[in-house]
C-alpha cells in the first residue's frame, strides 16, 4: 500500500479557517449596525429636546410680550403653526403679585411658567418635554 500524501489529511482545515472569518466579520457587520442604530436614536431626542427647550422659551416670550403690553397676567397656548416648532404644543401660565416697594412705588411681579411637548408620553420614540419658569418686575 501507499502512503497518503501530508496535504490530503489537512483537506479540511481550509473551509474551517474560511467559515470561522466568515463569521467574525458577520458578527462585525451585525454589531457596527447596531451601534450606528443607537447612535441615531441618541441624536433624534437630543434634536427633539434642543426643539422642546426653544418651544417652551418661545412660550416664555409671548407670554412676557403679553404682560409687558397690556400689564396683565397672561396665559395661554400661543400656536407654533408655520414655525418649525409646529409639532410641539406650548402652555404659558401666569401667576402675578403686587406690592409696593420703600419707596411708595407700585411693583407688580409676574411668574410665567411654559410647557412644550411634541405628543404624549408613550406616544412617540422621539417624545420630548421641557418645563421653563421666568419671573419678571414690573
Amino acid at each position: 500500500m501507499r502512503p497518503e500524501p501530508r496535504w490530503r489529511r489537512a483537506s479540511g482545515f481550509g473551509l474551517v479557517a474560511a467559515l470561522f472569518l466568515i463569521i467574525v466579520v458577520t458578527l462585525l457587520v451585525i454589531t457596527m449596525a447596531r451601534l450606528s442604530t443607537v447612535q441615531h436614536g441618541s441624536t433624534s431626542l437630543a434634536i427633539q429636546q434642543a426643539r422642546a427647550y426653544q418651544a417652551a422659551r418661545a412660550g416664555l416670550e409671548w407670554g412676557i410680550s403679553q404682560a409687558v403690553q397690556s400689564n396683565l397676567c397672561a396665559a395661554g397656548t400661543p400656536s407654533m403653526t408655520g414655525t418649525g416648532l409646529a409639532e410641539f404644543s406650548v402652555s404659558v401660565s401666569c401667576n402675578s403679585a403686587s406690592y409696593t416697594d420703600n419707596e411708595g412705588n407700585p411693583v407688580q411681579i409676574f411668574r410665567f411658567t411654559a410647557e412644550a411637548q411634541n405628543g404624549t408620553p408613550g406616544g412617540r420614540p422621539d417624545y420630548a418635554y421641557r418645563r421653563l419658569t421666568a419671573t419678571v418686575e414690573r
